[in-house]
């Protein structure tokens, strides 16, 4: 990797305040295009945060107008290999899909707070976060199809989930733009909010979250992900399974002496 020399701003920029880690995609003037330099920092930072235990939620934004434009076709991840063209499937089995299995993975919940444009990966990792919160002025666009490819980053996976596979065909083929309001509107995504609440919607949805059980807010993630492909009676043996160590954890005695004390609960597992 290329070293930074001190007047070049780092490409992704990291703070912690109130256990929610906040981790801003910052190449502002390339709408937050995935480098290798920006993996290289992206998914230690997710690996950091997974494994500390003050951390309990984490957003992932962009700086500037964009959240992010997926991979700079620029970087020299993309240039041709010996045999003539860029190995793209190397990137992808380098990059992002440790990327996003990390994402799906952490034990905490992972927001995706969308300032601007989401497009290819960067609207895809997107996905990937247990929420999404759009400004209104934010857009989603399966980008692939314009430059040959199918979608990554999890997206032949996600997007029949999220809005069916009629919906998922016609995004991904026709790589047309999605606006925020219309992608919360057919279930893609969480909420959209006024440009002007976003920054405050999205601070408020992350510390309340900080106050949650951690420990079972990834299971639920875990669980609902899994049953996706699981006979009922077999989800039914899941849910079972789990609630029987949550059950014997911290946080569900807290939670119960909490409403029977009428006071806010303390919640600590992760």
């Amino acid at each position: 990797m290329t070293s930074l020399s001190s007047d070049t701003p780092t490409p992704l920029l990291v703070t912690q305040a109130g256990g929610v880690c906040t981790l801003t995609l910052n190449r502002p003037s390339a709408l937050n295009s995935f480098t290798v330099e920006m993996h290289g920092l992206l998914l230690p930072a997710l690996e950091a945060a997974a494994a500390d235990p003050e951390v309990r939620v984490v957003v992932i934004t962009g700086a500037g107008r964009g959240f992010c434009a997926g991979q700079d076709l620029n970087d020299p991840a993309m240039a041709p290999t010996a045999a003539g063209a860029p190995d793209v499937g190397a990137v992808v089995e380098r990059h992002y899909r440790p990327l996003a299995n990390r994402v799906r993975s952490m034990p905490v919940p992972v927001i995706a707070a969308v300032n601007g444009v989401a497009a290819g990966a960067g609207a895809n990792l997107a996905l990937c976060c247990d929420m999404v919160v759009a400004a209104r002025s934010a857009s989603f666009i399966q980008a692939f199809s314009k430059i040959g490819l199918v979608p990554d980053c999890g997206g032949t996976w996600l997007l029949p989930r999220l809005v069916g596979r009629a919906r998922a065909m016609a995004l991904a083929m026709t790589g047309d733009k999605l606006t925020a309001e219309e992608a919360a509107r057919i279930g893609l995504i969480w909420r959209c909010v006024e440009d002007a609440d976003f920054a405050a919607e999205t601070q408020a949805l992350a510390a309340r979250l900080a106050q949650m059980p951690s420990r079972a807010l990834a299971e639920t993630r875990r669980l609902v992900d899994t049953a996706t492909t699981m006979e009922f009676d077999a989800a039914l043996v899941a849910e079972a399974s789990v609630q029987g160590y949550l059950g014997r954890a911290h946080d569900f005695a807290e939670g119960v002496a909490a409403f029977r004390a009428k006071r806010a609960p303390a919640f600590k597992d992760r």
